[in-house]
């Protein structure tokens, strides 16, 4: 008797205890409705279509494999967050994969909330416990943990824009405490093997940026943070993260969704929209606690596949480094033959070699004139002991060095500046007997306008004068480049 009313007190207690943090019946329920948003659902639901009538987001040519998106009170973020979900609105997403942060509880690894449901204003919501079973159970830093859920709201947030913008569709919440950076990718590589292919699957990525006091330094960390986000750095990313020198309330979502990213081979990164509290609340001076929004999607465009295969793209940058090494302590090329097709194709290439970080030099034609793996092996050592801005590369500076390869599309001309995708395309301008080009990097890389990116390469690269894009005797042109590199593989 004393043993049936002890686990009778002991069920009552477990109970009580899910009750208190919301778990009762396996309905999560919400823990910031009324405070971080409405907890009227018609309230809730105006206030989302009056941020969606605002946001004016372009839409992207392929498909949205993931999301990044601010989760502070919708007062402050949800404008930005608007910019995002706007651009998945009624698209087909069979699940959603929500990557959280824990602001209150500390546990190492990731807490997948393991079945039943989240529920906010707008209704209820089906976690899918097929694909966390697959999670679950395989590495210990994987687990179940709901003390990570309880007080926790970065995947809540989420959930009333997923709500208004997807139908029908389950959702896999993921809270992430400390990771290591193969913490990240062993958490990326689960996601991948359970996703096995599927096409109808989105992930969110819930992520604030900087915190602190300073509006101008909030822009300046923001705006470097968002530069490796776009060039999909998560090593750089990662240890920005532990040195401080970047921000992310969520980084290790960010890392970990960026590994997941290309490793499935989506690797065009736009960045909708950014700002932060400062400027929402105008309040534009020191002292102010300021936080940094962002709102970027993660895609590849529909019906652009890549031109080379991982062994492809390995074997160029193998040729590229093996050439250098050769001509370096002999001066003379190595004897390459390849018997594969695709790299025997006549295309433009550029080589670009990094030390250390800084360029070193970068060479290239745009035009392919010979086979591809012998244009990488003469722009390698063009790149290497010919760009004059440049002395030549010591052989004892090599082991420093990381090699870059864009291999180039076709040459198309344009006769709209509008056509220009920044990030995707690179340009050549040309006048006369002048003519300079930038690849698709740079934009992303400097973080140009539009107009920026073309008045530079107007007077940096052509010798024209800034506005020489604008005139239509100016000749200009758009190509895309596959860019990869050593430290990708």
């Amino acid at each position: 008797m004393e043993r049936r009313f002890l686990a009778f007190g002991i069920s009552l207690s477990v109970v009580f205890l899910l009750a208190k943090f919301g778990f009762a019946e396996n309905i999560k329920q919400p823990n910031v409705a009324g405070e971080f948003y409405p907890d009227n659902p018609k309230q809730l639901s105006e206030m989302l279509d009056g941020f969606f009538e605002k946001a004016d987001s372009a839409s992207l040519a392929g498909e949205i494999f993931a999301l990044i998106s601010p989760h502070a009170g919708y007062g402050y973020s949800g404008q930005v967050a608007a910019y995002g979900y706007k651009l998945i609105q009624n698209k087909k997403y069979n699940m959603v994969i929500i990557l959280g942060t824990s602001h209150r509880y500390v546990f190492n690894g990731a807490s997948v909330y393991k079945d039943g449901y989240f529920k906010t204003p707008l209704g209820k919501i089906k976690v899918d416990n097929d694909f966390t079973a697959k999670l679950l159970n395989q590495d210990p830093e994987v687990v179940f943990d709901p003390n990570a859920f309880a007080n926790e709201h970065s995947i809540e947030v989420q959930l009333p824009f997923l709500q208004k913008v997807l139908n029908n569709f389950t959702i896999v919440p993921i809270v992430l405490g400390d990771c290591s950076l193969q913490t990240c990718k062993n958490i990326a590589s689960l996601l991948k093997n359970a996703i096995a292919g599927r096409k109808d699957i989105l992930v969110v990525v819930s992520s604030d940026m900087y915190h602190g006091y300073d509006y101008e330094e909030a822009d300046a960390v923001d705006k470097f943070t968002l530069k490796a986000i776009e060039n999909m750095d998560a090593e750089a990313i990662y240890y920005g993260l532990r040195d401080e020198k970047m921000q992310l309330c969520g980084g290790f979502g960010v890392v970990t969704a960026i590994i997941l990213a290309k490793d499935l081979g989506h690797d065009k990164v736009k960045v909708l929209r950014h700002t932060n509290s400062a400027e929402v609340t105008a309040s534009l001076k020191k002292g102010s606690w300021t936080v940094g929004y962002s709102s970027v999607a993660i895609d590849q465009p529909q019906g652009e596949k890549a031109m080379l295969n991982k062994s492809q793209r390995k074997r160029l940058l193998e040729i590229a480094r093996t050439t250098i090494e050769s001509y370096l302590k002999t001066g003379q090329k190595p004897l390459l033959r390849e018997d594969d097709p695709l790299l025997k194709e006549k295309r433009g290439a550029f080589v670009t070699l990094n030390e250390n970080g800084e360029l070193r030099g970068c060479i290239g034609n745009l035009v392919g004139t010979e086979p591809l793996y012998l244009t990488i092996s003469n722009m390698a050592i063009e790149s290497a002991t010919g760009d004059p801005r440049f002395s030549p590369l010591e052989l004892s500076e090599l082991k420093n060095v990381n090699i870059e390869i864009s291999v180039l599309s076709p040459m198309e001309r344009i006769d709209n500046s509008d056509k220009i995708e920044l990030g995707v395309h690179g340009v050549l301008v040309r006048k006369g007997f002048r003519s300079g080009v930038f690849l698709p990097q740079v934009a992303t890389e400097t973080g140009w306008s539009k107009d920026e990116f073309m008045s530079n390469l107007c007077t940096q690269k052509a010798g024209l004068h800034a506005d020489a894009w604008k005139d239509k005797t100016t000749e200009v042109y758009v190509f895309s480049a596959e860019v990869f590199s050593e430290k990708d593989y």
